[in-house]
């Protein structure tokens, strides 16, 4: 995003906590947030997971920071164990608040916490180090601050990712966070360009050879190669016109391949991508169409409709319904629009473009994801949706329903579902015995 020259910043929060051993951050602690960037709102002005503003003096600014601080430390403490708990409660941290001005002092320091614990630790200590520079790049947003960051960590991801001998979870994380730091930070589309090489010499070891043989892949290998692939997909999504006719001539021929697979994980992926690819090619030339496009359709049909009892049933049916979708947006260049509600707003995920952005972020965020797409300024802007939308806590407690209105409404629609699916089965047993 800082190749795009996007510039965003964020609102500072403030939550509380108490000395003492450090602990990951707990959900009463993500359960309350305090706005400081905002002259409308006082220091007793919170906010909700659900995104309700509310009022309450039991946090504040100065408790928040104070404990904030005691993970800071503890990240050099001798035991792996109190760093892996200070890493995890930064994390929590990040993923549930806005903590701009926070972390924009604090952020060297961090930085130096996130390097000496990917260098020196082990295993699932550096898991948690590589998503905690992500979370610290999405507070930062696009700009020199986390240029900074991504400068500093960068070469340790790619020394993590090409040392054969390191932890494994280890690599699959920094293959997932060198992509998502990437787009974030990256300041030169040429920098763009090369990490995207370097994902594409992971996962192409997974092509199918040259002779037509498999190559043989440990289940946890497959999911580096899978995770190079999406965050390969995710740098797509700022490539410019001419590197996308570029990509889809040396790879649009052999990512099919990988539809193969043995690991389900790598066969969605692969759709995936390949959909993401087929929308971009059709946004600068509408007339599109891939030399090999219908032995591909077929393939994408028998995944939409595979029957092989070889596979878990969960992964058919996951798989299933992601290539119904890869399928329509291969022959028709259709995509399943896809509503998402948080506090008075509504954004739509139209677009493969916009879906791969989406399930990126929501990676490292989590349930924090509708707050941020609320609060956070840098994320409102990838996503267009403008400046934060600020409204008063009376005005949110009137518009929100009350918890046997939900319950109401749910129990409504689970009935009126039951009823339709009901009739469906009906059909298909009568269609079974004729």
């Amino acid at each position: 995003m800082a190749a795009m020259g996007t510039a965003c910043c964020a609102a500072t929060l403030s939550s509380g906590g108490r000395h003492g051993a450090v602990q990951p951050f707990s959900d009463e602690d993500s359960s309350v947030e305090t706005l400081s960037h905002c002259s409308s709102y006082s220091d007793s002005t919170s906010v909700v997971e659900e995104g309700v503003w509310v009022d309450s003096a039991e946090y504040s600014t100065q408790d928040l920071q104070f404990k904030l601080k005691v993970y800071i430390d503890s990240t050099v403490d001798k035991s792996a164990k109190t760093r892996q708990g200070a890493l995890d409660g930064l994390k929590t941290a990040m993923a549930s608040k806005i903590l701009y001005e926070f972390i924009l002092e604090q952020r060297m320091t961090i930085t130096d916490s996130i390097e000496r614990c990917l260098k020196k630790g082990k295993g699932e200590e550096q898991r948690a180090a590589a998503s905690l520079a992500c979370l610290l790049c999405i507070q930062l947003g696009s700009g020199i601050e986390s240029e900074e960051v991504f400068k500093t960590l960068k070469p340790i991801f790619k020394n993590i990712l090409s040392d054969g001998s390191a932890n494994i979870s280890a690599r699959q994380s920094c293959a997932t966070s060198l992509g998502l730091c990437t787009l974030v930070a990256e300041d030169d589309i040429l920098d763009v360009y090369a990490t995207m090489e370097y994902f594409e010499s992971l996962f192409t070891k997974s092509y199918v050879r040259d002779d037509g043989s498999r190559p043989s892949l440990s289940p946890q290998t497959a999911q580096l190669h899978t995770n190079a692939l999406l965050s390969w997909a995710l740098l797509l999504t700022i490539c410019t016109g001419s590197q996308i006719r570029a990509i889809l001539h040396k790879h649009l021929p052999k990512l099919p391949l990988l539809l193969e697979s043995d690991d389900v994980n790598m066969r969605i992926a692969a759709g995936e991508t390949i959909a993401l690819l087929f929308e971009l090619a059709r946004d600068f030339d509408p007339e599109f169409h891939h030399e090999s496009w219908e032995p591909l359709c077929e393939k994408l049909t028998a995944l939409a409709t595979d029957c092989n009892k070889h596979r878990a049933k969960t992964d058919k049916r996951k798989q299933r319904s992601v290539f119904r979708d890869v399928l329509k947006a291969v022959e028709e260049g259709d995509f399943q629009t896809e509503s998402i509600r948080f506090g008075t707003e509504r954004m739509n995920i139209d677009s493969w473009v916009k879906k791969r952005m989406y399930d990126a972020f929501r990676e490292f965020v989590g349930s924090g994801m509708n707050y941020h797409l609320q609060a956070n300024e840098f994320i409102r802007d990838v996503f267009d949706l403008g400046p934060p939308i600020l409204i008063d806590s009376a005005t949110l407690k009137e518009m929100k329903s009350t918890r046997l209105e939900r319950h109401l409404y749910n129990a409504a629609v689970f009935k009126a579902r039951t009823k339709a699916r009901n009739k469906v089965r009906d059909k298909r047993t009568d269609m079974g015995e004729f």
